[in-house]
């Protein structure tokens, strides 16, 4: 029943309307206009306030079989740089960039995907409990859109995200994570004519980031120092330093622990250089900010076994695994709403060679449509 054609179509028109983190409003009154005609309840919430951006997360709701309970579907509607002025191509099904761009397979694959079910439900009358539809902002600078939603505004309880790779695979875990920010206070001086004067900065932090294990530390645990900042000119001697990383942990105790190692460690190395004058330099700061909770759905869940029963219909194996990354998902389900998350097909997203095949999004729309008729015909 899924129509190709017309999949390839909204994806392609999604794709070619910018909408690059905090720059969602275009493309947001697109998704309006084509929602229009579903009898379906719109409304923008006030998120773009709280995130600097042109336009709130997008929330509809489809009315179905009353004596169901709601469920959500959730894609964002945000991409990553370079993400302007797509050109989109299709060779041998599958899309790619002209190779100046990201493709914007992440997320808006996922959008035509709902799109396109919608359209299915509409034409064929295929019984389907009320959706709740979720397109939401800036989740590629930080999860912002999910953090600022009014949760008030949904009433389902649980749903599925559409934000990973594999079509095949249902993602049932996800890490929780901390920001760090490591900073180094010296003391400024001039390099040439008294570098003595100074206390470098960036030379004591550098002491301190080399004890700190950065990777993939256990099956369980990474860490990553990605940014830092610091100095003013090659003749002055820097006095401030700032080094931001993360750790992402499945186990929350372990995040904890790690996140207080590291801090510790940091702590210790920067006061061993530290010498006898009044003030007390070199000296660390450090910032922590829990920034999301992980995702743990059990694999006997409702929405793991609705999904792996839709995918047997359609004579398929449906995969339970976890990833090494955040998405909405993991705020939903802090906030009460358990949702699981499927594959689009969606390949080497955040670069120029982002690509996705179109027999991979047909799949994941079968499921999706597949997943509702379950729900629709009793499947709760």
């Amino acid at each position: 029943m899924i129509n190709k054609d017309r999949l390839a179509r909204l994806f392609i028109d999604l794709v070619r309307i910018d909408s690059v983190s905090r720059e969602e409003g275009r493309l947001c009154r697109h998704l309006q206009g084509l929602l229009g005609p579903f009898g379906c309840r719109q409304e923008v919430d006030s998120a773009g306030s709280a995130t600097g951006g042109d336009c709130g997360n997008l929330i509809v709701k489809i009315p179905g079989v009353d004596s169901l309970p709601p469920i959500l579907f959730s894609a964002h509607m945000d991409t990553v740089e370079p993400g302007r002025s797509v050109e989109p191509r299709l060779s041998n099904g599958i899309f790619s960039s002209t190779g100046d761009t990201i493709l914007g397979a992440d997320d808006k694959s996922a959008i035509a995907i709902l799109l396109e079910v919608l359209y299915v439900l509409k034409e064929n009358e295929i019984p389907h409990p009320p959706l709740e539809l979720l397109f939401t902002v800036c989740e590629e600078v930080g999860l912002l859109g999910a953090k600022n939603l009014d949760y008030t505004k949904l009433e389902s309880k649980m749903g599925y995200a559409l934000d990973t790779r594999n079509p095949d695979a249902i993602v049932t875990r996800a890490p929780a994570a901390n920001k760090l920010n490591f900073i180094v206070l010296g003391r400024e001086a001039h390099a040439g004519s008294s570098p003595e004067k100074g206390i470098n900065a960036i030379s004591v932090a550098s002491k301190a980031v080399a004890r700190l294990p950065v990777g993939r530390l256990d099956e369980m645990t990474t860490c990553n120092l990605g940014l830092i900042h610091g100095g003013t000119a090659t003749n002055v001697v820097p006095n401030r330093v700032l080094i931001e990383g993360e750790v992402r942990s499945h186990d929350p105790e372990q995040l904890e622990e790690v996140t207080r190692r590291l801090a510790d460690t940091f702590t210790e190395t920067v006061d061993a250089y530290r010498g006898l004058e009044e003030d007390d330099l070199p000296r660390a700061e450090i910032d922590i900010q829990h920034d999301f909770d992980r995702l743990f759905i059990p694999d006997d869940h409702l929405l793991v076994k609705s999904a792996r029963s839709a995918a047997r219909n359609l004579g398929r194996d449906l995969q339970v695994t976890r990833s090494g990354g955040g998405s909405d998902a993991n705020i939903f389900t802090a906030h009460g709403i358990q949702v699981a998350v499927l594959g689009t097909g969606m390949e080497n997203v955040h670069s120029v060679r982002e690509t996705v095949s179109l027999a991979d999004m047909v799949k994941a729309s079968e499921l999706v449509l597949e997943i509702i008729r379950h729900w629709g015909k009793g499947g709760l």
